[in-house]
């Protein structure tokens, strides 16, 4: 028991650690860019399919945990992590190489853009200690307290997911080619 306690302090400070550390770096990345790089244009299709897929597999996941299917939900929630961090490395490394592109619709889409942009920054940083809460119940195999966690973390996860996606789509059509 003393143990798993001992564990479970280490785990928090991590993730309170992580959970500051990561946006704290991509914020800082995000406005620094790399002297003379060639810009990474073709990054911007390849990150918004990686969190369309998240999306995808969050959902399978989903139901393959409804089914029984223990196995495959740790592998493609596993999977879901790296696609994350797959899909910040690219979009920090995009950000790093290339100037933003401001959104170019007018009237009410304008503000629906913004809206769907801002709601998606904002739970995408606080995605990131509940994903690593979530997943760190099951290191500690207490799966009572990871079905708890997942029922907030799994529909804000999705969110930002397919948020990712939409703003990609509505921001698309004003990328400087």
């Amino acid at each position: 028991m003393e143990t798993t306690l001992k564990e479970e302090k280490k785990i928090k400070i991590w993730i309170t650690v992580l959970s500051i550390a990561i946006p704290l770096v991509v914020a800082i990345l995000f406005g620094y860019k790399i002297p003379d790089a060639k810009p990474l244009s073709f990054l911007p299709p390849i990150y918004a399919t990686t969190n369309g897929l998240t999306a995808l597999l969050l959902v399978v996941a989903v139901v393959a945990i409804k089914n029984g299917k223990l196995k495959l939900h740790q592998n493609l929630m596993t999977t879901c992590i790296f696609l994350s961090l797959a899909f910040l490395v690219m979009y920090v490394a995009y950000h790093m190489t290339s100037d933003s592109t401001p959104f170019g619709g007018e009237g009410v889409i304008k503000y629906v853009y913004y809206f769907i942009l801002l709601s998606h920054i904002l739970l995408s940083i606080i995605i990131i200690p509940l994903v690593l809460i979530t997943y760190s119940k099951t290191y500690l195999k207490d799966f009572e307290a990871h079905r708890r966690w997942a029922k907030y973390t799994f529909p804000i996860w999705l969110y930002v997911a397919v948020t990712g996606v939409v703003v990609y789509l509505m921001i698309s059509p004003y990328y400087v080619h």
